[in-house]
């Protein structure tokens, strides 16, 4: 694992790759990517520390808390001198006793914040998060992966639940406090409550439409953590037709536009970056997450693996170098296919 990166204004320092934990889930609730083995989660996420990697990302959403658990679970025995930072969120809620194969919703009243945070540190046996972030912007509304949607009279303003992260904050629950998938307008109001430490948008050769967003943190020293930087695994180089076809009807990629509609750029996408990859002796997937975290403003970027296996094809992304003649190939094979939104070059 190559050297860390000074992570925005929060005085952390973290690895370019950090290890997601959205797959450990499990089955039976919305946006599942199947069913899992609780023992190869485990395994896999002390995989990962081992090998260097110093951050951990999850959320309450993953399995209704069930990522959380297993994060706190394999953590336990590590020295605490070398234990990962750790990074949740709050926001996506299951009423209760609403059907959890139904979605969430978009709730962050103070209130529930509260009570979501005390969650958290029990289930991952912590006495603080090193960053916190809201989930999505609260729109009150059932939540849609992917898709804004309008605030109805139930949201919470952003203004009111950007000051309940900064008191936390200030209470030393948390170390640190972002965003996910909030825009370039609404950081600049949450800036003019209190400094914005962290953003988290969606970015991968694919999706790139939060280039704004990233430019924006550039500007006000702001970390940046990338989420989905392989798209869902479409840019792992392994992807086919032939597993789209085989996933468990659980899984929430089988009826994602990008998995159907706009599958054939993507994988078009996929085959551009191979010459490329045997050039430097590398897998596709570390290409990919080399231009992710390299571009202008990206600290660093959530890689996710459903064993331990599977993240040793992609570690030596963080000490891949793509030359300039590599970044302008990637850029002439996101134009030719058409793959994905959003500017093709920094």
């Amino acid at each position: 694992m190559s050297d860390t990166r000074p992570f925005g204004d929060t005085g952390m320092n973290i690895t370019p790759l950090g290890f997601g934990t959205w797959v450990f889930g499990g089955s039976g609730w919305q946006y599942s990517w199947g069913a899992t083995d609780d023992a190869d989660s485990i395994a896999a996420i002390q995989h990962a520390v081992g090998a260097g990697i110093n951050w951990i990302d999850t959320a309450p959403a993953y399995g209704v808390g069930h990522a959380e658990e297993l994060v706190g679970r394999a953590l336990a025995d590590i020295p605490a001198a070398e234990r990962p930072y750790l990074v949740t969120k709050t926001g996506l809620i299951w009423a209760e006793g609403d059907d959890r194969s139904g979605p969430p919703r978009r709730i962050m009243r103070p209130d529930v914040v509260r009570n979501e945070i005390e969650d958290s540190l029990r289930r991952l046996r912590a006495d603080q998060i090193d960053l916190y972030l809201v989930h999505w912007p609260d729109t009150g509304a059932v939540f849609v992966y992917g898709a804004d949607g309008e605030a109805n009279d139930r949201a919470t303003p952003l203004q009111e639940y950007w000051q309940v992260m900064a008191d936390l904050k200030k209470e030393g629950k948390v170390r640190a406090i972002g965003l996910s998938n909030h825009d370039a307008a609404q950081l600049e109001v949450a800036e003019s409550i209190a400094h914005v430490d962290v953003i988290q948008p969606p970015f991968s050769m694919i999706n790139r439409s939060a280039a704004a967003d990233i430019e924006w943190a550039r500007n006000n020293g702001t970390g940046v953590i990338a989420y989905s930087p392989l798209q869902s695994g479409l840019l792992t180089g392994t992807f086919s037709e032939e597993r789209l076809r085989n996933l468990s009807d659980e899984d929430w990629r089988g009826s994602h536009p990008d998995f159907t509609t706009g599958l054939s750029a993507n994988l078009a996408l996929v085959e551009a970056l191979r010459p490329i990859a045997t050039r430097h002796g590398v897998t596709v997937a570390e290409v990919a997450l080399a231009w992710a975290t390299a571009w202008p403003g990206v600290t660093g970027a959530i890689v996710g693996a459903r064993t331990a296996a599977q993240i040793d094809g992609w570690l030596g992304a963080s000490d891949l170098v793509l030359a300039a003649d590599d970044l302008a190939a990637i850029e002439s094979a996101i134009i030719a296919t058409g793959a994905g939104t959003g500017p093709a070059r920094a």
